[in-house]
């Protein structure tokens, strides 16, 4: 191979290759293995692992819990959606782009914005790139988001940013878990691109959406709200607010936890934005004979336009992901997912009684809160020892909460496991 490609040797191969980076060793690994014995070996690595079926979990931090009907994975685990590839040829594709089309129908409705696109890859990427689309539309490039924004996707703002030369400065939480009103209006300046929020916000709290988003537009900066769609059928959605871009993770909606992933984000704009939204958006129509049809209406990655008129270089869609959204909403219903949505209530309000622990945001949450726990190493211990994992760690992302707990409740946390929390909570107290 060497001589039909000219080159004389593998270290003339590898010239362009700095001699400070290469590994001058063999590699540093292990004897090899039959197939048994590896199929043995991870095995016993796998059974190292506890999944939310074989535990009551009460972690939430934005991968949630939720009971996904059969139907989901009857129709998802059809050929003709499992199996196809991305939709070129779209007179042969009727299945998948209405597929795409109810889809991006469904997340209109929910977030009360005009357009949405056919999925993005997850929540973080989402807030991302909606950061792309205020600074090609603003020409600024100076990002505020709030610390209630989930860690996740303030990383993944901040890295995104790097590639054009973007600056994200974060404003603080109030005393009550709540973005601080008066330092994100102080933030917000005439290079301001865009404001980033949640709704609710990491801790779980119900943000005031009204005054922050007041705050956030009045220098002409776009407005960027991720949001939980299991909350939406009790909460006013973005689009009451003036938002410009609504994003969010779609894992609750019919996707199971499946150890971090996959799941799909979703990408909901105001229609003035639709030229810019990343990723692709179908459309309806009609054939020549009158008969309704669906078409690719607009693709913004690199591959369909010139590099550095592209809006994004999302190559893949999570389309069977949001297939599974999309049916799991269909399977709520308009009614269901208010039912859900005011269960989730109930069982938060009482959970927060029933553990009667020092709250960190006291005000209204849907379907989280957080809590302060005295000695939370050995609350876990006696948790995990009992069959249940009570929650989030604050302290992983909020050095100010070390002792901060995060306590997620859906549909699947019944009474009866909430009291059993709750009863390790008087033990520990009692121990102590």
């Amino acid at each position: 191979m060497l001589a039909a490609i000219g080159v004389g040797s593998l270290d003339e191969l590898f010239a362009e290759i700095p001699e400070s980076v290469r590994l001058r060793r063999e590699l540093d690994l292990p004897p090899g293995m039959s197939e048994q014995d590896v199929f043995e070996h991870l095995s016993e690595l796998a059974a190292r692992n506890r999944h939310a079926d074989e535990e009551v979990t009460f972690v939430g931090a934005g991968a949630y819990d939720h009971y996904v009907p059969a139907l989901v994975d009857a129709i998802a685990s059809r050929s003709e959606f499992l199996t196809p590839y991305t939709p070129y040829q779209p007179e042969i594709s009727q299945g998948g782009l209405q597929v795409m089309f109810e889809f991006q129908t469904a997340i209109s409705e929910l977030t009360g914005l005009p357009v949405a696109n056919a999925s993005m890859y997850d929540g973080p990427s989402s807030v991302a790139s909606a950061g792309y689309l205020a600074k090609l539309e603003t020409g600024r490039a100076r990002f505020v988001i709030s610390r209630g924004v989930h860690p996740h996707s303030r990383q993944a703002l901040r890295t995104y940013s790097l590639g054009f030369a973007a600056e994200v400065v974060e404003t603080p939480l109030d005393e009550r878990g709540a973005t601080d009103l008066d330092a994100l209006a102080a933030a917000v300046d005439g290079d301001t691109a865009a404001v980033f929020l949640q709704q609710p916000n990491f801790l779980g709290t119900v943000e005031d959406l009204g005054p922050l988003a007041e705050a956030a537009k009045r220098t002409g900066a776009l407005l960027v709200c991720s949001v939980d769609p299991m909350t939406l059928g009790v909460l006013r959605p973005p689009g009451d607010y003036g938002v410009d871009v609504a994003v969010g993770e779609g894992q609750p909606l019919g996707n199971r936890l499946d150890f971090g992933g996959p799941s799909f984000g979703f990408y909901a704009a105001q229609e003035r934005f639709i030229r810019r939204m990343p990723g692709r958006i179908a459309g309806e129509t009609v054939d020549a004979e009158g008969r309704r049809g669906f078409v690719l209406t607009l693709q913004t990655r690199e591959q369909h336009i010139r590099r550095e008129r592209a809006t994004h270089n999302i190559c893949t869609s999570q389309a069977l992901n949001a297939l599974m959204g999309v049916v799991y909403l269909a399977w709520l219903g308009r009614r269901g997912i208010v039912e859900i949505g005011e269960l989730m209530l109930r069982r938060t309000h009482y959970a927060r009684t029933a553990l009667g622990l020092e709250p960190i945001n006291p005000g209204p949450v849907v379907r989280e809160f957080a809590v302060r726990v005295p000695d939370l190493d050995a609350f876990f211990e006696r948790a995990r020892a009992n069959g249940i994992n009570p929650g989030y760690r604050l302290g992983r992302d909020y050095p100010e909460y070390a002792d901060g707990l995060l306590v997620a409740i859906t549909e699947r946390r019944t009474r009866a496991q909430i009291d059993a929390l709750a009863s390790l909570v008087a033990r520990q107290e009692v121990h102590a």
